[in-house]
């Protein structure tokens, strides 16, 4: 089946992570992603480390379900061409610097003129506009200054902490696969386009304020120093490896005490409700984790499932992969690239009772369908060929193109 989002356009002048992983999404489920790249240099992604026959696994991950053309938005025709697909699209998606696009003449306006209920996306690090909107913003940036690494340090106080994934970029993305959604359903009940700004900082804000946040939640309050977290974490060493135990109920400290033989714990007057927990929180985990390092990783897993003590094994990135669950719900699959060969991938997590997707297309190297979009547009064979010798437009990257043929 084609997917939720068949006869959906979407033309992606993006590039790196953010807005690439929200048009994949998006993608996945069924639109038709056209990803417009610089000929002869594409997305930076591409020249990425980790690599099979010349295409780099970040890119294969997030480029997925799209065809690329290269068009030179430089050249007085490259807009031309560009405005054309924008007359056929439902919806745009920009990650350039702020003011760049309309600099370009390819902005919202310039789309609006050619698609009057267009939906342009137009993502960046701090907004469009304010004191740091004109800075290069990379996802530590956005980390340092939205206070996700003093959260990750546990406190105030001490040093700060990366993650050591880029989780602004992947959320900017998600959120802005969901706004993308949310605009199309308004266009359909209202017959509207719009011009939607959507920030890094301001997705990763919004993220924290769910939970991590709560000093600052009540207004007419006075703020208090944050409090250092426990030093320890949630994950707890065996005897031969680690994992986690949850116990955020009384039924489910009781549960752990009952397992662990330690039933006179359940009325210690430290531990006997959520906030005395909270507040001998270094006790209470150095219990367990004294209590965990007597015994085997199996072991323990065993006895906390049996008496339903939440609980999980810390696993490899390696085991992963491997693990019955994991295996169970098909999540990850392999799928064959033409170029690159068989992909470990992820599938779209979710399972559409009606409207299942197909499977994603592999990505596309560089200009694999400029000739076939511009067909579909209605350009001729000397038009095509009068724009390539302008350098208004590329060709197919000449080092896959011979892999993909055969």
């Amino acid at each position: 089946m084609p997917g939720p989002l068949d006869g959906i356009r979407i033309i992606d002048l993006s590039s790196m992570l953010s807005g690439p992983y929200a048009t994949d999404v998006l993608g996945d489920l069924g639109a038709d992603v056209i990803k417009v790249e610089v000929p002869g240099v594409g997305d930076h992604t591409r020249a990425l480390q980790n690599r099979s026959k010349g295409m780099s696994s970040m890119f294969l991950n997030i480029n997925r379900s799209k065809r690329s053309i290269t068009i030179n938005l430089k050249d007085a025709q490259g807009k031309e061409v560009l405005l054309d697909l924008y007359s056929s699209a439902d919806v745009v998606v920009q990650n350039f610097r702020p003011g760049v696009v309309d600099r370009l003449g390819v902005g919202y306006e310039a789309a609006r003129a050619v698609k009057e209920d267009i939906i342009f996306l137009s993502i960046s690090g701090f907004g469009q506009s304010g004191p740091y909107a004109g800075r290069r913003v990379y996802d530590p940036i956005i980390q340092a200054l939205s206070g996700l690494t003093t959260l990750q340090a546990g406190s105030d106080d001490a040093r700060p902490k990366l993650l050591r994934t880029i989780l602004p970029d992947k959320l900017s993305a998600i959120t802005a696969s969901k706004t993308i959604l949310a605009a199309l359903i308004a266009r359909e009940r209202q017959g509207v386009g719009q011009h939607i700004e959507l920030s890094m900082i301001d997705s990763i804000l919004s993220f924290l304020w769910a939970s991590d946040m709560g000093a600052y939640t009540f207004a007419d309050r006075e703020i208090e120093p944050a409090e250092a977290a426990s030093f320890i974490d949630l994950i707890y060493e065996a005897s031969d490896g680690y994992l986690t135990v949850s116990t955020m109920s009384d039924k489910e400290w009781g549960a752990f005490c009952r397992a662990t033989d330690q039933e006179h714990l359940i009325t210690d007057p430290r531990f006997d409700s959520p906030s005395a927990r909270d507040k001998h929180v270094n006790e209470r985990l150095q219990i367990i984790q004294d209590t965990i390092a007597t015994r085997t990783v199996a072991e323990w897993l065993a006895t906390f499932e049996h008496c339903e003590v939440p609980c999980a094994p810390a696993l490899t990135r390696a085991e992963v992969i491997e693990d019955p669950q994991i295996v169970h719900n098909r999540i990850v699959e392999i799928y064959h690239h033409p170029v690159a060969g068989p992909l470990r991938q992820t599938r779209h997590p979710a399972s559409f009772s009606a409207t299942p997707p197909a499977a994603p297309r592999g990505a596309p190297t560089l200009g694999q369908h400029t000739d076939e979009i511009l067909n579909e547009l209605g350009y001729d064979d000397e038009r095509r060929n009068t724009l390539r010798r302008t350098g208004a437009i590329g060709g197919e990257d000449c080092e896959n193109a011979a892999a993909l043929a055969s």
